[in-house]
């Protein structure tokens, strides 16, 4: 039975490659599974062939699974203490010895991280002038992080200074300032197979790499490390700590950063 289960999911997962470009089989399978499973059973699908083939005649259908597929969980400054060590330690070495920053929140979902980045910029480090290229897999995410109206619940944690000073009310919901919004360039990207910038400061990718196989993460890190300029910083999530960073050209710095280190 189990035999037969993997080989349609096989069968679904080259068929969603073919359609979309999106490789899933880079994704630990058990949790892709249950989210593809949990997507097909609302819409009264019996597996996962009967799922691509309604799919593939329902143009809504596969729109929202493709929504469904990509992981868009995320809030304003979310650990705190990680983005306190980021001000406080991470930045200030950045900018020692240069006045312009160039950054990358990869995965960036509905746009909150890239945002609070810029707020953090704008209020800690006023003659700093920096760049964010913000990316995301989904297009009707990136959509909506670019409209930057959000409900009041993913700004718990945003420091009351940032949000009075680059939030304003818009009926029940708040919007970002156009000078926050205005350092940041949206643009769909796939980690797992598009091309990477250079020469890159600062490297946000939080809480994504949970979801990607152990090759998956090797090439992913590979590239981010190719794409950092020595001294610059890879900044992970809570539990994505990197092991043996030195294999790729990385060193710790606290639990959550990461350096790059010139080759010796």
């Amino acid at each position: 039975m189990n035999i037969q289960i993997n080989s349609l999911y096989s069968n679904f997962i080259l068929w969603f490659m073919k359609k979309s470009g999106i490789d899933l089989s880079l994704y630990k399978e058990e949790q892709m599974k249950r989210r593809i499973s949990s997507f097909y059973q609302k819409y009264g699908a019996s597996g996962f062939p009967d799922a691509s083939r309604m799919m593939e005649n329902d143009t809504e259908m596969y729109k929202s699974f493709v929504e469904h597929i990509t992981i868009n969980v995320t809030e304003f400054y979310r650990s705190p203490e990680q983005w306190k060590q980021l001000r406080n330690s991470i930045i200030p070495e950045l900018i020692l010895d240069t006045k312009k920053v160039s950054c990358w929140s990869a995965a960036c979902s509905s746009g909150e991280e890239p945002y609070s980045l810029s707020m953090v910029f704008a209020y800690n480090f006023p003659g700093i002038q920096v760049s964010i290229l913000a990316t995301d897999l989904d297009s009707a995410i990136l959509d909506q992080a670019q409209l930057a109206v959000y409900p009041q619940a993913v700004l718990r944690r945003l420091p009351l200074t940032l949000k009075e000073g680059y939030m304003y009310p818009q009926g029940m919901e708040w919007k970002v300032a156009n000078m926050i919004r205005e350092k940041v360039e949206f643009r769909k990207h796939n980690l797992l197979s598009d091309p990477f910038g250079s020469n890159l400061d600062l490297i946000l990718c939080r809480n994504v790499m949970i979801y990607f196989t152990e090759e998956a993460k090797h090439q992913i890190y590979e590239r981010f490390s190719a794409s950092l300029r020595v001294g610059g910083f890879l900044f992970v999530g809570g539990t994505e700590q990197i092991n043996n960073p030195g294999r790729y050209a990385l060193e710790a710095v606290g639990s959550f950063f990461y350096r790059k280190k010139r080759i010796e």
